[in-house]
């Protein structure tokens, strides 16, 4: 008893004995119920095959509805030496568009050219309420700060134009079951640096300022879709390979028994 006391009962040793206990009780119980009425071992292959097949159960509810146990959630994720783009000329010499624009003496003229080229491609200039530009402009903040192209608080997002990422196989319009398949899904944040301004002791911040004479930025990204169901879906998977076996076990089983009971019926008539 010493010896338990002077554990440090940590959260993660907690949580390691509360399965431990929840498995043996629960788990343990069951099996000794069906123990003491059909054996030991065909005990443990219906207690198996009942956990194998609650666990098939809950996992396919995760995985049709992305709950549970989870892997990586979705995510933008910049495109190698194409990221930040300090120019709006630098658009064309990447690739991020086909055609040309052209570049006025004001940025703000050329910004504005160049999103009318964007529309023109096909991409969607997307509305700032919805999630999506939110999401968008939080990624491509990350990335600005990171490459030391501005500082928190130094520029502000005012465009996220947006292209690809249509599933497939679809049936018809609508029916979207079996599209587990997508096209590359980008995104180009468009952002403008701001005017530094002096905070004053005992008024509130001043309001951000354009900085019209400097030149937009913009930031490149893909969407990396993660594998937020894949636990879920091969544990599904596995359970039901368990699951399976040992139905085709049992199922053996209450054959073999058959036929030995037959041969003794004939034997005992025989007799």
């Amino acid at each position: 008893m010493s010896a338990m006391f002077a554990i440090g009962w940590e959260p993660e040793l907690r949580g390691a004995l509360t399965v431990i206990l929840a498995v043996v009780i629960l788990m343990g119980s069951v099996y000794l119920i069906l123990s003491t009425n059909m054996g030991g071992r065909l005990g443990f292959l219906v207690a198996l095959s009942a956990l194998a097949g609650w666990i098939f159960i809950m996992s396919a509810i995760w995985w049709a509805y992305g709950k549970g146990l989870q892997g990586p959630v979705p995510t933008w994720q910049g495109v190698p030496n194409k990221t930040v783009l300090q120019e709006p000329s630098a658009l064309r010499e990447v690739g991020v568009l086909d055609g040309s624009f052209a570049l006025a003496d004001v940025p703000a003229d050329t910004a504005g050219n160049v999103a009318a080229q964007f529309v023109a491609e096909g991409w969607s200039q997307l509305d700032s309420s919805l999630p999506g530009f939110q999401q968008a402009g939080s990624a491509a903040g990350v990335y600005l700060e990171e490459t030391e192209a501005f500082k928190a608080g130094e520029f502000q997002v005012v465009n996220v134009f947006d292209i690809g990422g249509e599933r497939f196989p679809k049936i018809g319009e609508s029916f979207d079951f079996f599209a587990f398949f997508h096209k590359p899904h980008y995104a180009v944040v468009e952002v403008v640096p701001l005017v530094q301004q002096i905070d004053e002791p005992g008024r509130a911040p001043a309001k951000p300022v354009i900085d019209v004479t400097r030149d937009h930025r913009y930031v490149y990204m893909l969407r990396d879709m993660g594998h937020q169901r894949r636990p879920a879906a091969l544990i599904c998977i596995g359970s039901l390979m368990a699951l399976l076996v040992l139905c085709s076990l049992l199922h053996r089983r209450d054959r073999i028994v058959a036929v030995n009971r037959s041969q003794l019926a004939i034997a005992e008539t025989g007799s």
